[in-house]
């Protein structure tokens, strides 16, 4: 992408194509409805009630049985490991990328994630830790993605593609309004064509002022989003953000700054599907305020 394309200001945002596609795809109205729009990308949004305590502490059993329903939803698989051996090879060095700065994954959902896998037949020693870490990300046949869900300061939204910021080398050249260019690491050779899955931590969102922790702004949303489109998947994170922001104001309340990344992900770098009317989210379990 030239200098030219990426300078986008919040003014152009709003104003140009961008914003206005943005817009009309979260709130759900497409540009031209003329006719139905073809479902191009699949995302599975699992909750339950019993996920967090009232004190947020999270039940681990419950969260067991959320993985295996996040991932029968997006594989088709009946049995649990059968839905990996659809997305990870049995030979795979898998990398697993949480959330590891203040408003963390919770560890309860890492550590299931990888009692899993083993389950499936990935023995222990190629299941890698590799957040933070470009070279690790090199040794991975395989990486699956373990953001929380959250709103971001100098990203907008901090969730799927601000996940992999730190594998370029140079996080800093991704804030403010060239967070547009996120998507561009994962095209980087290391990166490209590894993630086989997305797994949000939607637990306990935070919708603004993240990544510090603010308990303001954050709800016990119980949840788990899941999918094989990292764009599909981001666009219905940022339309949870989005929902809950305009609840809380009583009016919509834009993030700042704009959260660029979702659209130039699908158009600049082909990476999925940015339009909310062109993704299936198969909801499972507890949907009471789902925002989506």
């Amino acid at each position: 992408m030239s200098d030219e394309s990426t300078a986008l200001t919040r003014r152009d945002f709003v104003r140009g194509t961008v914003g206005a596609a943005v817009a009309a795809s979260l709130l759900g109205t497409p540009l031209d409805s003329k006719a139905a729009p073809a479902i191009k990308s699949y995302v599975a949004l699992v909750r339950n009630q019993g996920a967090l305590s009232s004190s947020n502490q999270v039940n681990e059993l419950v969260l067991g049985d959320m993985l295996t329903q996040a991932l029968h939803t997006v594989t088709g698989q009946t049995d649990e490991a059968s839905a990996w051996r659809a997305l990870v090879k049995a030979d795979d060095i898998v990398g697993l990328v949480h959330t590891d700065h203040l408003n963390k994954t919770h560890p309860e959902l890492i550590e299931a994630v990888k009692r899993s896998l083993k389950l499936a037949g990935i023995p222990e020693k190629n299941i890698l830790m590799v957040q933070g870490s470009p070279e690790k990300v090199k040794q991975c046949t395989a990486l699956i993605s373990l953001p929380a869900l959250k709103a971001h300061w100098l990203t907008g939204i901090g969730t799927v593609f601000k996940n992999y910021i730190c594998f370029n080398g140079s996080p800093s050249t991704y804030h403010d309004a060239n967070n547009a260019k996120l998507g561009e690491i994962w095209n980087m050779p290391h990166v490209k064509g590894k993630t086989k899955l997305v797994l949000v931590d939607a637990l306990r969102p935070l919708c603004d002022k993240g990544p510090q922790p603010d308990p303001r702004y954050m709800w016990p949303y119980r949840g788990l989003i899941a999918g094989t489109d990292p764009v599909a998947v981001e666009t219905v994170c940022l339309k949870i953000i989005m929902q809950k922001r305009q609840a809380l104001r009583g009016e919509p309340w834009p993030l700042s700054p704009p959260p660029m990344v979702v659209e130039m992900a699908d158009k600049q770098y082909g990476l999925g599907t940015s339009k909310l009317e062109e993704i299936q989210i198969n909801r499972i379990g507890w949907m009471e305020d789902a925002l989506v």
